[in-house]
Formats: C-alpha cells, sequence, structure tokens
C-alpha cells in the first residue's frame, strides 16, 4: 500500500468517525429538544452531558445489553423511551425487560448463586442491601466509580443529589445500589367530606375533637368508624372508613414488612432504620444479626408487632368493604377511585397517577384531586426518633458475576435514566422522585396542586422517616416470603396474631440459624443470641436506654388526636435545603 494511499484510508476513516460522533449528537440535539424538557439543567449543559455518553459509549459501540426492572410507570416509560434514546445517542443496543417484582428477586438470586450472567444491570429494591452487603456479590459502586468504572462514571451524575442513598449503603459505608425510582406508603383521604361542614360537626359532637389528618391510630379508627357506621351514605353511595386487603397471597407480604409494624411503633430509634432492632423485629449487634424472636432479643413477636396485626385483622373485617378480605394488592389498588372510601392508612403514592385521570369520581372538573396523602398516623407503641413509613427504592445494582465490558456499558444506561438531563421529565412521567434538585424544580411547584399533597411530602421534613428494609435483614428474599404464609394465617383465621407472629418469629429465626451453621455470609452473617426470657431483654434495653423489644402497654387505645390539613402543609419548608 502507497503513503498517499494510507493517508487518504487514514483521513477517510477519521471522516467517519467524526461524521458518526455527529450523528449521535444530531441525535441528542433532538431528544434534547423533543423529549427531554423540561430538565433542571439548561440545554447546554444537557448537550454536554449527551457528549459525554457518547465519547463513553464509542469503546462499547454495537454492543447489545440487557437491564430488567419490575413493571410499574417509571420503568414503562425507561423502557419504551429512555432505552430507545440511549441506544440512538450511544450506538449501545438496549433491551430492558419488565418483569414483576417477585420474578426479579427470583432471577437475581438465580444469577447470584450461579454466577451465570441473565442481565447485565438490575434495578433491584433497596430491600436487598443486607443481601448485597454479606453475599458480597454486587459491586460496590462507590470502588467502582473511583476504580474499575471510573472511566464510564458520569462526572455530573451528582451522588449527593440523590435523596435515597442512605438506604443503598451497607454498614461498610459504601454504596451498593443506586436510587432509580421512589414512592412512599402513605395515609390517604377525602379532602372533600373531612372539609364538610355537617361532617366536622357531627364528628366533633361524637368525639370531642376535630376531623381531619389522624395524627394516632386512635383518631384513624375512630374516622373509619364515623364514616362506616354514622356516615354511611354519601350522595346515596354507601361508604367505607377504611380499605385494605386480605387475601393469603404474596403480595399479603409486602404488606406487612412494607413497614406496617413501624407504623405500630415496632422496633427501635434510628433513622433509616431502627438500631438495634428494625422493624422486621430483627436485632443487629455490630453487622451481625443476632435474632428476631422476643426471647432472642428480637421484636417480631412482641406487643408492638402483635397491636399492629390486631389492628389490622380488626379495621379490616369492621370498616372495610366486605370483598376486600378476599383481595390481593393489585385487584385492592383500583377501590379508592371509584369514590366511596374516607380513607386509607397504607396507600402506596405510585398510585398517583391513576388516581388524578380527568373522570375518576375522585378528580373534581378542573382536574385537581378531591383526595390528599399525608403523613400516616402513629400506632400507639411509636416513639419519636423511629422510622414511621415505607419507602421503596428501586436501585440500579451490578453484578460481579456480569463480564466488565457489559457492565460498564449497563453502567452507562443506568446513568443516562438518572442524568439530570432526563431525570426531571421522568420524574413527571412516574411521579417517583430520587433527586432533590426534581422535587424542588419550579415546574412542580407548579403541577403540585393537582397531584395531592405528593410534593408537599416530598420536600417537607418527614419525608425522611420513611425508609426502605435495611441491613439488619441478611436474606430478604428467603425471610420475605415467611411473612405472608405466617401472617396469613392470622388473616384467615387460622392463628391469633400473637400465635401467627410467635410462628413468623421462629421461622426467621430458623432460616438464620441456617445462614450461620454455613458461614457463607462471613463475618457480617448471623450469630444468634441463646434464648432467655423476656424480661431479661426488657430489663437489658431499659439499662441501654433503647426500646426493643417493647413491654406491653396498659392502654393501646389513647385518646384520638387530628390535625388540619392546610394548617399542616403550611408548616412545611417553602424553600429548598442546602446541598451537601
Amino acid at each position: 500500500m502507497t503513503r498517499n494511499l494510507i493517508v487518504s484510508v487514514s483521513t477517510a476513516a477519521m471522516l467517519f468517525a467524526s461524521a458518526s460522533a455527529l450523528a449521535d449528537m444530531d441525535a441528542a440535539k433532538r431528544w434534547i429538544d423533543g423529549e427531554f424538557q423540561p430538565s433542571t439543567i439548561s440545554k447546554e449543559e444537557q448537550l454536554k452531558e449527551m457528549e459525554w455518553f457518547i465519547k463513553a459509549a464509542q469503546a462499547f459501540k454495537g454492543m447489545e445489553i440487557n437491564v430488567v426492572s419490575e413493571t410499574i410507570t417509571t420503568h414503562e416509560y425507561e423502557s419504551k423511551v429512555l432505552a430507545k434514546a440511549f441506544t440512538e445517542i450511544t450506538g449501545i443496543k438496549v433491551t430492558h425487560d419488565l418483569i414483576q417484582e417477585g420474578d426479579v428477586v427470583e432471577k437475581i438470586q438465580t444469577q447470584m448463586q450461579s454466577g451465570k450472567n441473565i442481565y447485565d444491570a438490575w434495578i433491584n429494591d433497596s430491600d436487598l442491601i443486607g443481601t448485597h452487603f454479606r453475599y458480597q456479590q454486587a459491586v460496590p459502586l462507590s470502588d467502582w466509580m473511583t476504580g474499575e468504572g471510573k472511566d464510564v462514571t458520569l462526572p455530573s451524575l451528582d451522588v449527593k443529589d440523590f435523596i435515597g442513598t442512605a438506604f443503598t449503603t451497607g454498614p461498610d459505608g459504601k454504596l451498593y445500589q443506586l436510587p432509580d425510582q421512589q414512592f412512599a406508603n402513605l395515609y390517604w383521604f377525602r379532602y372533600d367530606w373531612f372539609n364538610r361542614a355537617d361532617l366536622k360537626a357531627k364528628f366533633k359532637a361524637k368525639y370531642g375533637y376535630d376531623l381531619g389528618v389522624p395524627v394516632n391510630w386512635s383518631a384513624y379508627e375512630d374516622i373509619a368508624e364515623f364514616f362506616t357506621n354514622d356516615v354511611k351514605e354519601i350522595d346515596g353511595v354507601k361508604v367505607y372508613g377504611h380499605m385494605d386487603y386480605g387475601k393469603k397471597d404474596p403480595s399479603l407480604g409486602w404488606r406487612f414488612t412494607d413497614a406496617w409494624l413501624s407504623m405500630a411503633g415496632n422496633g427501635d430509634r434510628g433513622l433509616p432504620n431502627g438500631l438495634p432492632v428494625d422493624e422486621w423485629g430483627i436485632r443487629m449487634e455490630g453487622c451481625r444479626p443476632t435474632g428476631s424472636s422476643i426471647e432472642r432479643g428480637g421484636d417480631t413477636n412482641g406487643p408492638a408487632a402483635v397491636y399492629s396485626i390486631t389492628k389490622y385483622l380488626e379495621w379490616l373485617k369492621k370498616y372495610a368493604p366486605p370483598q376486600s378480605q378476599g383481595m390481593t394488592f393489585s385487584e385492592a389498588g383500583p377501590l379508592p377511585a371509584q369514590g366511596n372510601i374516607a380513607q386509607q392508612m397504607f396507600w402506596y403514592t405510585a398510585f398517583t397517577a391513576d388516581m388524578v385521570k380527568p373522570g375518576l369520581a375522585v378528580v373534581n372538573a378542573d382536574g385537581t384531586p378531591k383526595w390528599r396523602m399525608a403523613p400516616s398516623p402513629k400506632g400507639s407503641y411509636w416513639k419519636e426518633g423511629m422510622k414511621l413509613g415505607y419507602q421503596d427504592a428501586g436501585s440500579w445494582t451490578l453484578l460481579k458475576s456480569t463480564p466488565v465490558d457489559r457492565r460498564k456499558a449497563a453502567w452507562l444506561y443506568a446513568q443516562f435514566t438518572v442524568s439530570k438531563t432526563a431525570s426531571l421529565k421522568k420524574s413527571h412521567v412516574g411521579l417517583t422522585f430520587v433527586r432533590q434538585s426534581d422535587i424542588w424544580d419550579k415546574s412542580f411547584t407548579e403541577r403540585a396542586p393537582k397531584l395531592g399533597g405528593l410534593i408537599e411530602f416530598y420536600r417537607s421534613p418527614a419525608r425522611v422517616q420513611w425508609t426502605p428494609t435495611g441491613n439488619n435483614v441478611p436474606d430478604y428474599p428467603k425471610l420475605a416470603q415467611l411473612w405472608w404464609q405466617n401472617i396469613g394465617d392470622a388473616s384467615s383465621g387460622a392463628k391469633t396474631p400473637q400465635a401467627a407472629m410467635d410462628a413468623l418469629a421462629a421461622a426467621q429465626d430458623s432460616v438464620m440459624e441456617r445462614l450461620e451453621r454455613s458461614g457463607v455470609q462471613g463475618e457480617c452473617g448471623p450469630k444468634l443470641n441463646p434464648k432467655t426470657t423476656a424480661e431479661e431483654w426488657h430489663k437489658k434495653a431499659e439499662t441501654a436506654g433503647t426500646l426493643a423489644p417493647q413491654r406491653k402497654l396498659a392502654n393501646e387505645k389513647p385518646k384520638g388526636e387530628t390535625i388540619d390539613y392546610d394548617t399542616l402543609i403550611k408548616s412545611w419548608p417553602a424553600t429548598p435545603p442546602t446541598k451537601g
């Protein structure tokens, strides 16, 4: 080959590469102008981010990667829109599968156990943080971003802007997962009914305090009784003061592991999870789980846990629609939108988008909701400093069994889905926030009146009390499945609440005993305390100044207490906190 020919071939190659890069930037500009608005950063900054993605992706152009998540609106948007945008801009082809949450857990278990690569990245609930930390099959992202994955880590990722990293950090202080979407489990109520003068007067006359957002479970119960048995009908429609579900089904487990016991006051003080005892009732000393049953210093079968199950069953039978006792989570979810439910203690904010659709019985003609969401009421065992509810945090997780080149390409896509270029628009579609900058953006200030208190809650200081399952749970997949099976016995009437929680505590201890014997989780695996009396553990807690396991209260129904919703939200800050 002559020198001139070499030069011309080389020049042609450079021109081709340059044209290819320009084509990618053209795609980036098209997506920024068309889809990725609004954004918390300028178009110039968005283009700079996209230029970085294009350059970082050069080594992986043409590669086909596979990622997976559960099926919710946010992930549908990622699968249909963001995967397409990423492919067009970077040249890396992404298949983003959507499957049921239980299937995600099952498949990630399979990859962790077999070492065979099934997916290149996972949006996996942060509930598995204790599992990932102990089995050491997940890549610690804090190490990855400064080491092997540094060349594919977005300079403007801004991890400090994420609101959920406390949920995805192990006891070793390392970040194992990056939040992709979050939603909380809050109190939901009919704001229009609660503001009716006739209903307010009738409630005050009977109970001696104002009809409003319940601060404690006593007030929630009074309001449930009031609407179900005193009001009975509104506009000719039979109404109920409560909504829930009770079928013995895997979804019944979420009903309780998603922090129902913490709402009652189970466990200890501490955020994001109680220490030494968390809301599952599992005690952890150092980084080692030491027991679930009250006889081992845990609290799964203690008075607060039994109270939580007793109230769940009582309210379901007395104040919810009769058919709800035979419903699953997915069957029960749409019922409040039909317009005959006054309040619901256990309501996921992921339902917000479906509850503000025009034409629904719970939406006004101007598009504003007839309902509101607010912080959940506290059970009689709850003490200041404890967590108060559950927050789902689906988070990007990389496994060590994924080949490094595929892991790098998938990490680029993961960051793309949470980048400041795309994050705000995604937040508007799915209403599941992970960035503080998105929550406080002016576009959500403008939209807030049509979202029923969602924005006010996420801007409030109360938000930090809603957290996912934490580090005390050593093997989420093995332990979580025990809940629906054992509590389902109480729901069906086969066991008393105490007997059901005794069985659950024993089953959790049994799983942890097997993990201890196997030694598979190393120095942070379970090491169970010997069994002793509940009284001995009560005295130890009192000496140590901790709460769990708590003694049974003489009065589990103190006087009801409520707060006016509008007064509540006016007390919350109107400006964002300083970052860092």
